[in-house]
């Protein structure tokens, strides 16, 4: 594949934007994509991929014929694949229609082991789901569910406050490793060392940060890691990394002729092979998107790395122009994802939204399923305007997006 990277000077990299953007069918049209936080444009491999084993002689996993051995190597690529994305063990992921769907079935699994004076903490920042999975699974068998809350001020959520609500009753703690709705990154590994030092599991969405940053899971401290590939240029399923000591000791229920073997256990049904596909595809992508040496996992972190700077140049350079405008930036931690909430005063954000997409600027507003906490916020449940920038955001993408709102805000 074409990279999308050049090197200016001996150790620093520029990344292309114009090369990366020529893999997507998508960015082809009219429209300026802002809503990648809800779901990433795809390259072509990606669909290819898919299509791919689509076509080919398919059947369930096996290894007699030919049409098996192609459903087994989808499932073990996209394993692979996967864990070399999160610094993982290939032996945990488990695939799913959607990570909330994953971990509703964890959720269900571990709480067979909670009952009256367990504790779960989850965090006000966090996507519904990672939070209603656990709060439903703690009150069906009449745990307790104690809540982190963030500063609504400066965005962050101390680990302080997470370690004021553990203790030796605690079982699971819930963190996003970014926030969806404003881009706050939490101090994970200041985080884990707290929940572990309780003898607690960490469980971590991971479904936003993984677009945007190298993900490291055990660096982390992260027991389970949750993510969705169509947020990293993928189709559209959800995966849950686990330790794989810690899922077997996990029995959901399952069909009893379906195998107990892990991650298998978890997986409902035939697996989505062409989606299995085209998330190694995205993966691929990715680790070719900045030249670089190495296994696919060091080549993933070099690009991301590389993506990752660029969007946070571009993010604090587009920061600029909406204060100048008169915005409301609701992202105010000091690590964040390019990702900007932000409002103006005396305009409703959804006529914004429905003004910039007449114009072709895809920048939705809500709340966007982190519900608490655009309510902690004090944006109630309307939320505000999301900006979301990606690897491959244009500056003329940015400049239709200001003007656009300009224009707004004029009339």
């Amino acid at each position: 594949m074409t990279t999308a990277a050049r090197t200016t000077t001996p150790g620093s990299t520029t990344f292309d934007v114009a090369a990366f953007r020529a893999h997507f069918p998508s960015l082809h049209g009219a429209a300026a994509h802002f809503d990648g936080p809800g779901g990433s444009q795809t390259p072509s491999v990606v669909a290819d991929a898919i299509a791919r084993t689509m076509t080919s002689p398919l059947a369930n996993r096996g290894s007699v014929t030919t049409a098996e051995r192609n459903a087994e190597a989808a499932v073990q690529g996209a394993r692979s694949a996967l864990a070399d994305l999160v610094g993982g063990d290939p032996r945990g992921v488990v695939f799913g229609r959607s990570m909330t769907a994953v971990t509703f079935e964890l959720s269900r699994a571990m709480a067979k082991a909670w009952g009256p004076g367990d504790e779960v903490v989850v965090s006000r920042l966090d996507h519904d789901a990672n939070i209603r999975p656990w709060v439903l699974a703690a009150e069906a068998v009449g745990a307790t569910v104690r809540w982190a809350d963030f500063d609504p001020a400066s965005g962050e959520l101390d680990p302080g406050v997470v370690g004021a609500l553990v203790s030796d009753r605690t079982r699971l703690v819930a963190v996003t490793g970014a926030s969806n709705l404003i881009g706050t990154m939490p101090d994970l590994p200041a985080i884990a060392d707290i929940v572990h030092a309780v003898g607690a599991w960490f469980f971590v969405d991971g479904v936003h940060l993984t677009a945007h940053a190298p993900v490291d899971m055990v660096a982390f401290g992260a027991d389970f890691y949750a993510c969705s590939p169509y947020k990293f240029l993928g189709p559209h399923c959800g995966a849950v990394v686990g330790r794989p000591e810690l899922l077997e000791t996990l029995h959901p229920d399952k069909l009893l002729p379906s195998s107990d073997a892990v991650p298998e256990r978890f997986e409902l049904g035939t697996l989505p092979y062409e989606l299995m596909a085209g998330t190694t595809a995205a993966i691929d992508f990715l680790a070719g998107a900045v030249p670089s040496e190495g296994s696919r996992r060091e080549r993933l972190l070099t690009s991301l790395a590389v993506m990752q700077a660029h969007e946070e140049e571009s993010r604090v350079a587009l920061e600029a122009r909406l204060v100048d405008l008169g915005a409301t930036v609701w992202s105010r931690a000091q690590r964040r994802t390019p990702t900007l909430l932000v409002s103006f005063a005396a305009h409703d954000c959804k006529d914004l939204q429905r003004f910039l997409g007449a114009r072709g600027v895809n920048a939705p507003a809500g709340s966007f399923y982190a519900l608490e906490a655009s309510r902690h916020l004090g944006l109630g449940d309307a939320g505000a305007l999301r900006i979301g920038l990606a690897p491959y955001t244009s500056e003329d993408d940015v400049d239709r997006l200001v003007d656009g709102l300009t224009a707004a805000l004029a009339g």
